[in-house]
């Protein structure tokens, strides 16, 4: 149907998420088509991100500086960190432009089934920032998943020794909800609302 270039281009587009094989092929006829509009900055925009991008060593977010620019503003309140999954949900809590403090991705959820224990996550750079940086408050903002419950319930047993608050969102996170997938007004409510975890 197509040369080996569009094929390779389809097969990379339908790997993303939500794509599949007849997206990627509309997709990636409208690049070629306006290829000054769409291709070229694309192409530009990609290896710019694949060149600068990289991972914050204090919080584990996406930046092309390291201090991130969430974890460098000195207007952002260090003593309290919320602590979020992935980047997805980091960002998703920024775009409800309520929390002020600073993050820390875990980079996943404690599993048992899948294999995934303590020492896969993020966990103790986690308890070392409290100890290091004074944290008078942790906020997990994880899945409301039992592998969210899960984890946070670990989490918050690990910090009690700190004498850290541990507080968790609550009204308007639905249960089995993802932050991703939460308007601003229910990422909002669900800050605002945060309760003590046992």
């Amino acid at each position: 149907m197509a040369g080996p270039e569009i094929e390779s281009l389809i097969r990379q587009i339908s790997k993303l998420p939500g794509l599949g094989p007849r997206s990627a092929r509309r997709i990636a006829l409208a690049l070629i088509k306006k290829r000054n509009m769409l291709l070229d900055p694309l192409v530009h925009a990609l290896t710019a991100a694949a060149d600068r991008v990289r991972v914050c060593s204090a919080c584990g977010n996406y930046d092309s500086q390291d201090p991130c620019v969430i974890c460098s503003d000195p207007r952002r309140d260090p003593t309290i960190v919320c602590v979020v999954e992935d980047v997805a949900d980091l960002w998703a809590m920024e775009r409800a432009s309520v929390f002020r403090g600073r993050y820390h991705v875990t980079g996943g959820l404690l599993s048992p089934l899948s294999g995934v224990g303590p020492d896969d996550l993020k966990l103790d750079r986690l308890l070392d920032r409290v100890r290091a940086e004074h944290v008078k408050e942790v906020i997990l903002a994880l899945a409301a998943t039992v592998d969210g419950q899960t984890t946070s319930h670990y989490i918050a047993e690990k910090l009690h020794e700190t004498g850290t608050v541990v507080s968790g969102l609550a009204h308007g996170m639905p249960v089995g909800g993802e932050l991703d997938y939460l308007d601003d007004g229910t990422i909002s409510a669900a800050l605002r609302a945060r309760r003590p975890v046992d």
